[in-house]
């Protein structure tokens, strides 16, 4: 990484950190209303983003038949980051960033008779950010894939990861489903929920040579997502929604487990200036 580049992405690392860039985006994703061409009175806010995710391009379906494709490449992309580290890093990256903005647009926006064209502005905007710094790393290849010996326990990630990315439910009815072929068949490739478990996974596995903006960043966003996910599903909607609420539990753990690690990085690394 040139200089410039490498100046840019401290930068990134050290506004990512501040405890008012935190504040700032958390209330980014929890109080920004979403925006319609038909407006509505603030008391609906609730119900109006409720409205649009359950009628996003994503919930329509339109896209099934791109399905097996982003279940596919990922799985791809994985072994190969396994076999051939580095050689695949910024494909990986730069997937991600890819898979990233498809969730911006596909689940932030809906075209419905009741609000017309609406966006659901906290989720577009935290989770287009996230899709720019993985397609930054992708420019600037910061993670480092070579392979390495780990502690047995870091790969709790891993069945968590796996079983959000399978997401064994019925769409229909919202309960258990553990169909094999939903590996390889259902929309989970192309949701931020549950894609997001599987992108953290690998990286807190190489961590910490890794990117830690795009870390902090992505799990901050998984975080506060994941928050949400866990009050509609368990508190307003438990008889329909638990077991989705469980297939969300993944995005909420491997998020704050990753958040915790991206601030841990940085005070090693101030304890071992200080050493020096």
């Amino acid at each position: 990484m040139n200089g410039n580049l490498a100046g840019i992405q401290r930068g990134l690392e050290s506004i990512t950190r501040r405890w008012w860039f935190v504040l700032l985006f958390i209330l980014c994703g929890t109080i920004l209303p979403p925006v319609a061409t038909r407006g509505y009175e603030p008391p609906q806010t609730g119900e109006v983003i409720m409205h649009l995710l359950s009628h996003s391009f994503f919930a329509s379906g339109a896209l099934s038949t791109w399905y097996p494709v982003f279940k596919v490449a990922p799985i791809a992309l994985i072994v190969a980051l396994a076999v051939l580290g580095n050689r695949v890093g910024r494909i990986f990256a730069i997937y991600g960033g890819i898979n990233y903005l498809l969730s911006t647009f596909l689940q932030g926006i809906a075209i419905t008779d009741e609000y017309g064209l609406g966006i659901v502005t906290s989720n577009f905007i935290t989770i287009l950010i996230v899709a720019l710094l993985w397609l930054w790393e992708g420019w600037v290849g910061q993670n480092d894939f070579t392979p390495q010996k780990r502690p047995l326990l870091r790969y709790w990630v891993v069945p968590l990861a796996l079983l959000a990315f399978w997401y064994p439910v019925n769409l229909e009815t919202m309960r258990p489903d553990f169909n094999p072929a939903y590996l390889f068949t259902n929309p989970a490739g192309l949701a931020f929920c549950t894609m997001t478990p599987a992108y953290l996974g690998m990286l807190t596995l190489y961590y910490p040579r890794v990117n830690i903006a795009t870390l902090r960043v992505t799990s901050l966003t998984g975080t506060i997502i994941g928050f949400w996910n866990i009050i509609v599903n368990f508190v307003m909607k438990p008889q329909l929604l638990w077991w989705n609420g469980v297939l969300h539990l993944p995005l909420v753990f491997i998020s704050i487990y990753a958040l915790v690690l991206s601030f841990r990085a940085h005070l090693n690394t101030t304890k071992e200036r200080g050493e020096a």
